[in-house]
């Protein structure tokens, strides 16, 4: 599981997942749009002119920029490349427009599960009044308060980002050091994210504000007005890599989880090898196999259930 991630396949299958997604939900949430990442050095600039030749990029990238583009917008005094294969996801009208298919397909339920009421046999799992084959918990950090996983190295990074109002709209995102995406309102833009792993606080920091703000204005030429500023936790791993797989004894109880900052892109592509390893039709490499984790469990730690 090399080529820098699989990059050639897990763009193709985000691309073809959201856009059927719409079509099937019939709603708007997925926007197509390149980034331009600006250059910081004649170096870095170099550097790239040297990638764009490289077969497997060059289906990425659109232009190599050596001197400034965008510049109304945006200080880029090295030039910079502008990245095709790229977007956003607007994931509050993705979730809602699941939520609601699910709902008429009379296959969603919303509530607490508690793992510790589950009942496991070799030929199902029983929950109150529900019967499955397998259960796959998708539960981010709490995976931590789940006795079933408790043990699997789930990391939390903190990320805090800004809403601004820019006083026009930007030419593409823009990606050095944050980002600047656009949502669903005209001129309003989200700026982010930090990065804070040892950060606790489940609250907006005035230093993670600061830190955004520097990095904003640095950055881009338009004036701009802070509008929100919001904070979340993402569910990461040692090595950066999701975490897929059954657990050691229960070979019914699924994890998919630790997918940290690029859920969004990672996502279609690593559910869609999930569901074909549960009808025997692929392998989970061992990269992203929760079996590279195993050393860490123990049955005597195990809580009782």
């Amino acid at each position: 599981m090399t080529k820098a991630w699989l990059a050639d396949e897990i763009f193709p299958s985000l691309f073809q997942f959201y856009t059927e997604a719409e079509k099937q939900l019939n709603e708007t949430f997925f926007f197509p749009q390149p980034v331009y990442r600006p250059f910081i050095s004649a170096k870095e600039q170099n550097q790239w002119m040297g990638r764009s030749e490289n077969a497997e990029l060059k289906f990425f990238i659109d232009k190599v920029f050596t001197r400034p583009a965008f510049e109304s917008q945006i200080r880029n005094p090295f030039g910079g490349v502008l990245i095709n294969r790229t977007g956003y996801l607007d994931t509050n009208l993705f979730m809602g427009a699941v939520r609601i298919f699910l709902q008429k397909q009379n296959a969603f339920q919303e509530g607490h599960l508690d793992p510790s009421h589950l009942k496991i046999a070799p030929d199902g799992i029983l929950y109150e009044d529900l019967q499955a084959e397998n259960i796959i918990f998708c539960d981010g950090l709490g995976c931590l308060d789940n006795p079933l996983f408790h043990w699997v190295p789930i990391l939390s990074l903190k990320g805090e980002m800004l809403t601004i109002v820019l006083e026009e709209k930007l030419e593409a995102i823009f990606n050095r050091g944050i980002y600047i995406v656009p949502t669903a309102k005209n001129n309003f833009y989200l700026v982010g994210a930090t990065y804070q792993p040892n950060e606790k606080r489940q609250c907006t920091t005035t230093d993670a504000r600061l830190e955004l703000e520097e990095m904003l204005s640095s950055l881009i030429r338009i004036p701009y007005t802070i509008t929100h500023q919001n904070w979340g936790m993402r569910p990461a791993t040692p090595d950066i890599r999701p975490l897929l797989g059954a657990h050691p004894v229960f070979k019914n109880v699924i994890i998919f989880n630790g997918l940290g900052t690029k859920g969004v892109s990672l996502a279609p592509y690593f559910s869609n090898l999930l569901a074909a390893w549960l009808d025997g039709q692929a392998e989970i490499p061992f990269e992203v196999n929760i079996e590279r984790f195993k050393a860490l469990y123990s049955k005597f730690s195990l809580t009782s259930l």
